[in-house]
């Protein structure tokens, strides 16, 4: 039985879940040997740089990556970038196919005017700087009392939470010093969230809702009026046990609405809301955010009313969804920001087949959908790459450690799952150190070398 060769683009739980599944799908089929590649020193890609800290149910989606790869039936090549280290026919040449797990990591565009105004933020740069991730800044400017929030995902609220909650109760989580020092520094007190449809179809979960109910001193203000505009909708919405329980949730905080707000910060939820223009003071900086209200049209959507009203801010944080980025050499949907494809069968521009490539997860279907989801894309594209041997490349250099000695010969400072192991008893023992369960490493040059034992 000769051996599939597989390369794997991207250690996130879509690169992890693909090798997983050819695994098991190829036994007694194919003898399989995969090698995942990510550009991080450690895996886990968006369940270790995406989710916000103070999530700890995440804690069991890392335990079964894990455990996926400690079968040890999955070489590691951490720190190693695609397009830079290695190029598409360094893998051509070494493997049968290469599935591309590369997600969705950059924020979507909001196209209104003043956006691009200082003080205007992706949400994915926050979200990257409080979690740490080794490739972006280490300071961020919490300088305004009040902020903004645009969009009703669930990325909106675990920015909107972060930005309103108090540092001592992020301590027990594992945020470095300097988020730490930055959350510390904070002058916001008012974070206000908007969304541009009713208050029964957003985006969000219960679960995301709930968790902001329950922030320390924080208050949650809504407004009596976004709720019960558009009963139609609301009634077609209501149909959906998650909408069941976000409107159990809304009425009890509706039932609180007139008891006294006390607490030293406030979160504002604004329903109904379409942003249409970033207000600038004299020096190109932030200060308001022109907000157009909504109507329903009768038809489960919305229509501008004319009204706009302005809301004094002096940051501004989209939240409106994520974007993949192209690959060299692969053919890449610029508007949908996806890899084109059938199934997972990467395709080109003329919809033709591309031999050797496949995709997975968020650069397969685009930023939607939970880990289940992710799961299933993983069964789809494996299915097509085991029933599509006609597509596979095949290799001239069948050497298993040919990669490996070719990542050597360009002085590339590979970590490997050992490596991992070390950097993850290193972040344990510092926050065991403080009595937290782990406290990152931020600083790429370490991580990489406390992973080779440097």
């Amino acid at each position: 039985m000769a051996t599939l060769r597989v390369a794997v683009v991207g250690a996130g739980p879509a690169g992890i879940y693909a090798s997983d599944i050819l695994l098991k799908e190829a036994e007694g089929k194919h003898e399989v040997s995969i090698d995942l590649f990510d550009r991080l020193p450690a895996p886990y890609g968006l369940v270790r740089y995406g989710v916000a800290p103070d999530h700890p149910r995440i804690k069991g989606v890392v335990n079964g990556l894990r455990e996926v790869l400690d079968t040890g039936r999955i070489r590691i090549f951490g720190n190693v970038d695609f397009g830079t280290d290695l190029t598409l026919d360094d893998l051509r040449s070494r493997y049968h196919a290469v599935i591309f797990a590369t997600g969705a990591s950059r924020d979507a565009h909001l196209d209104i005017p003043g956006i691009e105004a200082e003080g205007s933020f992706g949400a994915a740069d926050f979200v990257h700087w409080y979690d740490a991730h080794p490739d972006h800044p280490r300071d961020w400017p919490l300088d305004s009392e009040s902020v903004a929030v645009i969009g009703n995902g669930n990325v909106a609220l675990d920015v909107a939470r972060m930005l309103a909650k108090h540092p001592d109760d992020l301590m027990p989580t594992e945020i470095p010093a300097n988020v730490e020092a930055g959350l510390r520094a904070s002058k916001v007190t008012d974070v206000h969230v908007f969304g541009r449809r009713g208050p029964l179809q957003v985006k969000f979960t219960p679960l995301e809702l709930r968790e902001l109910g329950e922030v320390p001193d924080v208050d949650v203000i809504i407004d009596e009026a976004d709720f019960d505009r558009d009963p139609e909708a609301d009634a077609e919405s209501l149909k959906n046990k998650q909408r069941l329980v976000i409107n159990r949730i809304f009425g009890q905080w509706r039932e609180r609405a007139n008891e006294p707000r006390t607490a030293s910060r406030r979160l504002h939820l604004h329903f109904w809301a379409k942003p249409s223009e970033v207000l600038t003071d004299e020096n190109g900086r932030v200060r308001a955010l022109r907000v157009e209200r909504n109507n329903p049209n009768g038809d489960g959507g919305v229509m501008g009313s004319g009204e706009f009203t302005e809301v004094p801010v002096g940051q501004i944080y989209r939240a409106v969804g994520y974007f993949g980025s192209p690959l060299d050499e692969v053919p890449f949907d610029e508007t949908r920001g996806v890899i084109p494809n059938e199934g997972g069968v990467v395709i080109d521009a003329a919809g033709e087949k591309v031999p050797g490539l496949y995709a997975t997860g968020w650069i397969k279907r685009g930023p939607v959908g939970l880990i289940g989801h992710t799961k299933s894309d993983a069964k789809e594209t494996i299915a097509n790459l085991l029933g599509g041997p006609e597509h596979w490349w095949q290799p001239a250099d069948t050497d298993t450690e040919s990669i490996v000695k070719l990542l050597a010969e360009r002085n590339v400072p590979v970590t490997d799952l050992d490596g991992w192991h070390r950097l993850d008893a290193h972040e344990r023992q510092l926050g065991e150190a403080a009595g937290r369960e782990r406290i990152k490493v931020v600083d790429r040059d370490e991580m990489t070398r406390i992973s080779r034992g440097e």
